[in-house]
């Protein structure tokens, strides 16, 4: 059966903002960056991404097509938007040769539009609003755009303006808690301010993954990719674990 665009839900199928949220964001952010560098460093770029995208595919339809929010459901969506999501930025640049620079400026203009039609036919881009099965296409490809473009910021600080993993870390945790800080003194725009510090939960994530994958002769703690992604999945599952108990005591 295909999705009607015109199906409406209760309630918001996305989660309350807490601070539990931001924290399993980031930790999808840093996953997401970890498996894509092992994967598409370790196998054929191409054929990486094509299987990111079919198994990206099949957690969006299964969120798409539960008719509530559900904790794990959701979350899965988000994981592999994580991985499918910096693949894709990964993947212009490593194999296609785009410049850190020019991706980064590409992704923007295309994250932009997006919310441009989606403020215009849907009169907001507020998560609040996300009742319909047209608003919930417009929130994920809001998200996917905001990874890809994150991704891409990420390496042009680290490598491009060879700022280093440590001091991206740094610069994009201030970036990140600055709409915060923001919005909690003046409470004012509250929609731009979340998307704002949730583009930039990609590059935070994404500059911690790669501090600690990365080898010490180029700034990192030489983990390696595939144990920081395997431990970043676990901390997620138990992240999951953890909303999903608090969230059915308390729906």
């Amino acid at each position: 059966m295909g999705l009607s665009l015109g199906r409406r839900f209760r309630r918001p199928k996305v989660p309350a903002i807490t601070a539990r949220f931001w924290c399993l964001k980031l930790l999808t952010t840093a996953m997401g960056e970890a498996t894509s560098d092992y994967f598409v460093h370790h196998f054929n770029p191409e054929l990486v991404v094509l299987a990111g995208a079919a198994v990206f595919a099949v957690a969006l339809w299964i969120q798409l097509r539960s008719p509530r929010y559900l904790v794990g459901t959701y979350w899965f969506a988000v994981v592999m938007v994580g991985v499918f999501g910096t693949m894709c930025a990964d993947v212009v640049h490593v194999a296609l040769g785009v410049p850190y620079a020019l991706s980064t400026a590409a992704f923007a203009v295309a994250l932009a539009t997006l919310f441009l039609v989606w403020y215009r036919v849907e009169g907001t881009p507020s998560i609040h609003t996300v009742v319909t099965t047209r608003r919930e296409l417009f929130y994920w490809g809001a998200v996917v755009g905001t990874f890809a473009l994150g991704t891409a910021a990420g390496d042009l600080a680290a490598f491009a303006l060879h700022l280093g993993f440590a001091n991206a870390t740094m610069i994009f945790l201030v970036l990140f808690a600055a709409p915060g800080v923001r919005f909690a003194l003046t409470r004012r725009h509250p929609v731009w301010s979340f998307w704002s510090a949730y583009v930039l939960t990609r590059p935070l994530g994404a500059s911690v993954a790669d501090w600690l994958g990365f080898p010490r002769v180029i700034g990192g703690r030489g983990v390696g990719a595939g144990t920081t992604a395997l431990s970043f999945s676990a901390l997620i599952a138990l992240g999951v674990l953890w909303s999903a108990r608090i969230e059915n005591r308390h729906p």
